[in-house]
């Protein structure tokens, strides 16, 4: 039995070994003699590339398959001086003999001059990777920075001509899901033939035909070479003091499979969690229509300084971050995007605040320590169909994200502890299907469900302002619970009727959202006894809002114009109720949200927007609760108010001008906002505290930007250039110690950039942004106060012999503020890097802030507050790496 096992096992290595039989072929010219260097691609029926390989020296080559079921396939053989040749294959065990026959080419003289072009076709404008990128260029994201008319702003956040895009796809498909970080500094940018930047995305398959879409989308067009293997690279890094930097990253991008998985860790203050910035989040969830409340509590006045993360980050943090897309053909495909965050932190900081109120002046002088532990999980799963008929979207998403935070404080020269714990759990599924019919008509069903939980608890030792919370004795500590958990759900059914260039929308759904709030404040006495505060910081509060609701959607689309009409009609019921705190009401409204767009194609590239919008809206379950809540060690908040209305007017406008070919890109933006609110925050300040209460009071919000930006390829000096300057207008007012002054609030900012190739082996970028605030309160003798900023950034990149590149950056921050000394700081880094070509290694060696700068000082500003801080940052950093590339 053991030899008939064996000679079986045996016989199926063989098999195996003869199932995996390479196709092979030579090829030669015209003579009979075998030549080198030929590129050799097999292609499908569809032309999608299944293998590639170059003949060796004596011409032959082979290449692996998975399988011998390639009847119909081609053979495609090219190289330079010989006329491409074409072979269908007939049977894969046979030797395929390719001769190619010379191509006679006439060359005329030529000037290079190395003019980057652009392309275009339809709305889809191509940018040439290799026309912007330089040797001492890595990533993607690196080019990106140089195409004229793309910004890509210190988080990551791409924008193409002032709008940001809507997505970052990768050779057609949405991979990352907006978080597109990891792919801008992942891929290499040798990887990349062209990004393309997509205006009017659609990404509905049957909504193209009459595309009422807005959005700007990139898409990355990857090489044929680069689409046959997986890539990547791995770094190590270490450095003084105590320093270490870790990565690993693979991708592969082929016409079934794509996935970007990587695995970071450091302690260099370089954020992992950067690479999970969900770059469109915000406008997500205004689609979602579900406001449940943030984290309630906070550690009190912690903030950061108007530095890069990078500069002042103390962290020791690890990401571990998957993203795979599989696709069962064209119009399906199931996406899985994973990760895991664990960070740990440290702060420290002083601040000093004044706030000017009529007859007095509200100073706080602080100073904490808080060791910071954040974490976040999350799973997302998406399966998405998306053909010429119809559209399946089903998106499941879980989050858990529990943070802690410990901190020693002195506020006014009291000192005290406390300890933050916040754990969010978010668990939700959103489930969209389109069907057209026959007729061209469109059937959309909607539907989303999200369960919420997140408890947090804040204690601090020892208790403190003793005269409002403890009869004026002292005591031990406070501690503050609070829980929120939150059903929410949003369905809706909808049909389109289309006509030509005209389609009607008809919508009809409902949403509702369940929430409790419980929350108690205790406090311990000296003889260790626990005991409620009073009965007025108690909250059990029951919360339900429902919302009925119908839409009306009128759109039109030519080649010149887009206009679109929607008449959304809702009923809106609140019942809340907390019989610890004698309420019991309810909330009964109809609303009509009317909303007009339109855009005007002026030329070829160049159009006009214009659109208005009016919202009456409703606010949450912070609104309404009774019983006093401890923010933070200096913050006590209540309400005394019924649930908040608010009446916003939105009118803007905008002018797109494009000259691809002259790669001259600009834009200008206007808007204004008037917004009527049925409630007020007033704030009750001392010189330890402050309470907030809300209280029914009518006041207007009012605001108006204006912007102007450019963008220039200078095609004889080899540079991007850029430039820009806005305005924002507020005024609001503000109710504090019971006195309402009204505020007006302006800002200008002013911004200038370039990206220049002074030669072939030096390259320098420079970056500066110039802002003024100015304050002042409309009454007689108001309080002004003024503030000014400019922040300039340049680096200078240096090839000095071959593979060897400098690096040398630095930034200057000035502030100045009529009542204090100005601000100066200069910060300075130098790098060098060496590109070991046979090992495919980087060999890197660098030191971050020169000048060995520990401390930052910062000035914040707004409207009659004036903050003064001191941050303590990391001072000179070396780190020496290697990184491999496969």
């Amino acid at each position: 039995m053991r030899k008939l096992a064996l000679t079986y096992w045996l016989l199926l290595a063989a098999f195996s070994v003869f199932a995996q039989k390479p196709l092979k072929g030579t090829v030669k010219d015209a003579n009979g003699k075998g030549i080198e260097s030929v590129n050799v691609t097999l292609k499908d029926t569809e032309g999608n590339i299944i293998s590639f390989t170059r003949s060796n020296k004596n011409g032959t080559f082979s290449m692996e398959l998975k399988n011998d079921q390639i009847g119909g396939y081609k053979i495609e053989a090219s190289s330079i001086g010989y006329k491409k040749l074409t072979t269908t294959i007939t049977d894969a065990t046979k030797s395929y003999e390719l001769t190619l026959q010379p191509s006679e080419t006439t060359l005329e003289t030529v000037n290079v001059k190395n003019r980057p072009s652009l392309t275009a076709k339809g709305d889809t404008l191509n940018y040439r990777t290799s026309d912007f990128a330089d040797k001492q260029d890595r990533s993607i994201g690196d080019v990106l920075k140089k195409m004229p008319g793309v910004e890509v702003a210190e988080d990551g956040k791409i924008s193409y001509n002032g709008k940001s895009i809507s997505n970052l796809y990768v050779d057609g498909d949405n991979l990352l899901d907006d978080k597109y970080n990891i792919g801008t500094k992942s891929i290499p940018h040798g990887a990349v033939d062209k990004v393309q930047v997509i205006q009017n995305d659609q990404p509905i398959k049957m909504m193209r035909k009459n595309n009422m879409s807005d959005d700007v989308a990139l898409n990355l067009v990857i090489k044929d070479e680069a689409k046959l293997k997986v890539m990547g690279d791995a770094t190590v890094g270490a450095g003084m003091p105590n320093r270490f930097d870790e990565n690993l990253t693979a991708m592969l991008f082929n016409k079934k499979l794509k996935f970007i998985n990587n695995i970071k860790g450091n302690n260099i203050g370089s954020d992992p969690g950067g690479d999970l910035i969900a770059h469109n989040l915000s406008d997500y969830l205004k689609k979602l229509d579900n406001d449940k409340p943030s984290g309630l509590l906070s550690t009190g006045a912690a903030g950061v300084p108007s530095l890069p993360q990078s500069r002042y980050l103390f962290n020791k943090a690890g990401l571990i971050n998957l993203n795979n897309l599989y696709k069962f053909n064209p119009d399906l495909q199931l996406r899985a995007n994973i990760s895991y965050l664990y960070d740990q932190r440290h702060q420290e900081y002083n601040k000093y605040s004044e706030t000017y109120l009529p007859g007095q002046t509200i100073r706080y002088a602080e100073t904490q320590t808080n060791a910071i532990n954040p974490q976040k999980l999350r799973a997302q799963f998406n399966l998405n169909g998306n053909a010429d008929k119809y559209y399946l979207n089903n998106n499941l998403v879980l989050e858990y994200t529990p943070f802690k935070t410990t901190s020693g404080f002195v506020i006014n020269n009291v000192a005290a502890n406390q300890v933050l714990k916040q754990e969010t759990f978010d668990l939700s599924n959103e489930f969209n299907y389109r069907k057209k019919l026959k007729s061209e008509d469109v059937i959309n069903l909607y539907s989303f469900l999200n369960r919420t939980t997140q408890p947090e608890t804040l204690n601090i030792t020892p208790g403190l302002n003793a005269d409002i919370l403890n009869d004026g004795n002292s005591y031990l500590g406070l501690t503050q619970y609070i829980k929120i958990p939150t059903w929410y759900t949003n369905n809706y059914a909808s049909f389109a009727f289309v006509k030509n260039n005209f389609v009607q929308t008809y919508k009809a759904g409902f949403n509702v959202q369940q929430q409790r709030l419980n929350s108690e404040l205790y406090r311990t006495q000296n003889n260790q006894q626990t005991e409620p505060v009073t009965g007025n910081t108690v909250n059990d509060l029951d919360w339900l809002k429902t919302k009925l609701y119908t839409e009306a959607t009128y759109e039109y689309s030519t080649d010149k114009l887009k206009a679109g009409l929607s008449l959304p009609l809702s009923y809106n019921r609140i019942n809340y109720s907390d019989a610890l705190n004698q309420l019991d009401n309810s909330l009964n409204k109809l609303f009509i949200n009317p909303a007009f767009n339109v855009k005007y194609q002026t030329s070829t590239e160049n159009y006009i927007t214009a659109n208005y919008n009016f919202k009456n809206d409703l606010g949450g379950i912070n609104d309404v609760y009774r019983g006093t809540i401890l923010k933070n060690y200096r913050s006590l908040f209540s309400n005394d108010a019924p649930v908040a209305e608010s009446k916003s007017h939105n009118v803007g406008a905008g002018f797109n001008f494009r000259k691809a070919m002259q790669m001259l890109f600009a834009n200008l933006t206007a808007n204004y906002s008037d917004t009527e609110l049925s409630t007020i925050s007033a704030y009750n300040l001392s010189n330890n505290i402050q309470q907030k209460i809300v209280l029914p009071l009518n006041n207007h919000i009012r605001s108006l930007t204006l912007a102007a930006n450019a963008s220039k390829y200078l095609f004889s000096l080899k540079s991007t250039i850029n430039a820009g300057v806005s305005f924002a207008q507020s005024k609001y007012s503000q109710l504090q110690n019971n006195a309402l002054l009204p505020f007006n609030t302006q800002t200008m900012v002013y911004k200038v950039g370039i990206e220049a190739k002074l030669s072939n082996f030096i390259n320098w970028s420079y970056g500066a942004n110039f802002a003024i605030t100015d304050n002042k309160a409309l009454v007689a003798d108001g309080i002004k106060t003024n503030f000014k900023q400019l922040r300039q950034q340049s680096a200078l990149a240096i090839t000095t012999v071959k593979n060897l590149y400098i690096n040398l950056s630095a930034e200057h921050l000035l502030t100045q503020q009529s009542s204090q000394p100005d601000l100066k700081y200069l910060f300075a880094d130098a790098n060098m890097r060496y590109k070991w070509l046979k090992m495919k290694t980087d060999i890197e060696f660098g030191i971050t802030n020169l000048t060995n700068i520990k401390s930052f000082d910062a000035i914040y500003l707004s409207a009659n507050s004036l903050t003064t801080g001191t941050y303590y940052i990391p001072g000179r950093v070396a780190m020496l790496k290697a990184t491999f590339n496969f």
